[in-house]
């Protein structure tokens, strides 16, 4: 939807985290003689009517009023009233009041689908995938830029596109990440889109698994080259993909003896590579593959992935304090996460904290994986903690300490009781942070303190913007 089709509309934005900030300030930019109306929390509007009263208010009429904030529940007869409604990421498409209020003739859009339409010839590489999106995002962003390709980076990654509407310079290459929320909506046109990999995850949000995989796949639609993992079945099988692009496979980039591999030509050693986990070299080469797929030389850009910073959250380590070393993966939301971190720690002591919010994911494949792997201990914690330590204890040969606590720092106390000096703390929670936290850096932020560093410390993510 194209930001001139807005013009003498009924506007609402509903949600105000980053990309309703985003929406709402193009908007009131866009059309200064408008009126919008903002739906959000009551801490919210307390907070942005004590900072701009004369932009926003909580009646309507108000001298120099442009945004009515609304605090009350939203149901399909407010959201009737509009002809557009701006909705943030969260508001899943596929439960009430959206689903009503869409019947009613509601047009709905978000701020990315917005962009995309505004941007509708850029040269765009878009990411998704259900874990390493991020990861690749910034790897492919990074070595763009050393090529000396003026870039962009934003999407899910923490910037939002409209806060790029309109840029002093056109970038040579527009690197998005995307969400399976923001996909759901997805209309673009990449020049390439890459499905990183594909698992269960967010069906609260989704309702069903072939939804979620729908929602993932949108952004391969229009795209003029798709770069998929070779290797999961689940991800082939869904589209007939192009499999040329692809990585994780002899003829592609791939891994084999220890390094990342471009057909049978070995490219960049496993040691130049400073992430951790076979799961991260594979993210080096799905980065690889979609520079390969947008007609840049990946094989020359390789070797800048030893200057790469890894991002926080992601298998960060913190350090040590009294002999332990701390490890900080709090962006793992999913069990298959909290499998390839373990795995990133083969060998190691190492006492892994798992459980979070409930979304009624099958834990079986995490309880697989300790059966025949099994780490020193594991603390389970969180809504879903009581369920993840019961499918563990029905294990028939346990070889590793079980202990179950409620909020992170009493899991964290039962971690430090049960690791040994020289041993690893895995925060890897496997699960979404909401029963405690408003997101998972909060949590990341909260574990770090709780082992004694600085959480300010721990939180940038490089090369946001356009360099």
């Amino acid at each position: 939807m194209r930001l001139s089709e807005f013009e003498g509309r009924r506007v609402a934005v509903w949600g105000y985290g980053r990309e309703g900030r985003a929406a709402l300030s193009v908007l009131t930019q866009k059309f200064p003689a408008e009126c919008f109306t903002l739906f959000c929390s009551e801490a919210e509007a307390a907070a942005l009517i004590a900072q701009s009263s004369d932009l926003f208010a909580r009646e309507a009429g108000g001298r120099g009023t442009r945004v009515l904030v609304v605090t009350t529940p939203v149901d399909e007869a407010v959201l009737a009233a509009f002809d557009i409604v701006v909705k943030s990421p969260g508001i899943s498409p596929y439960r009430e009041p959206h689903l009503s209020a869409e019947h009613m003739g509601v047009r709905f859009t978000s701020g990315t689908a917005i962009w995309f339409a505004e941007h509708a010839k850029a040269r765009t590489i878009c990411i998704t995938g259900t874990k390493g999106k991020s990861t690749v995002a910034a790897l492919i962003a990074h070595l763009l830029r050393k090529s000396g390709r003026l870039t962009a980076l934003a999407g899910n990654i923490g910037l939002p596109l409209l806060d790029l509407l309109e840029p002093a310079h056109e970038p040579d290459w527009w690197v998005i990440e995307l969400s399976s929320f923001q996909a759901r909506d997805f209309e673009g046109a990449p020049t390439v889109a890459l499905i990183n990999n594909l698992y269960e995850e967010h069906l609260d949000w989704h309702v069903t698994s072939e939804n979620y995989s729908k929602d993932k796949l949108r952004i391969a639609a229009k795209a003029q080259r798709v770069v998929v993992n070779a290797r999961q079945e689940k991800l082939v099988d869904l589209g007939q993909w192009n499999l040329n692009d692809a990585f994780n496979h002899f003829d592609g980039w791939h891994l084999r003896d220890c390094a990342v591999w471009r057909g049978n030509e070995e490219v960049l050693a496993s040691r130049q590579i400073p992430l951790s986990g076979e799961h991260n070299a594979l993210n080096v080469c799905a980065a690889l593959a979609a520079i390969e797929a947008a007609g840049e030389d990946a094989r020359a850009l390789a070797r800048h992935v030893a200057t790469f910073k890894p991002l926080p959250h992601r298998l960060q380590h913190l350090g040590i304090r009294g002999g332990i070393d701390y490890v900080n993966d709090s962006i793992s939301t999913t069990p298959y996460a909290a499998i390839e971190a373990l795995r990133s720690l083969d060998g190691r002591t190492t006492t892994i904290l798992v459980g979070g919010f409930d979304r009624g994911i099958d834990w079986q494949p995490f309880a697989d994986f300790v059966a025949r792997r099994p780490p020193h201990a594991v603390v389970t914690m969180g809504t879903n903690g009581d369920a993840i330590a019961a499918a563990l204890a029905r294990l028939a040969h346990r070889g590793f300490e079980l202990a179950s606590a409620h909020a992170l720092a009493d899991a964290f106390a039962r971690a430090l009781s049960l690791t040994p000096e020289d041993g690893a703390i895995l925060l890897s929670p496997g699960a979404p942070s909401f029963d405690q936290f408003n997101d998972y850096a909060e949590r990341g932020r909260e574990f770090a303190r709780l082992a004694g560093f600085d959480p300010a410390a721990i939180m940038q993510v490089e090369g946001l913007g356009i360099a």
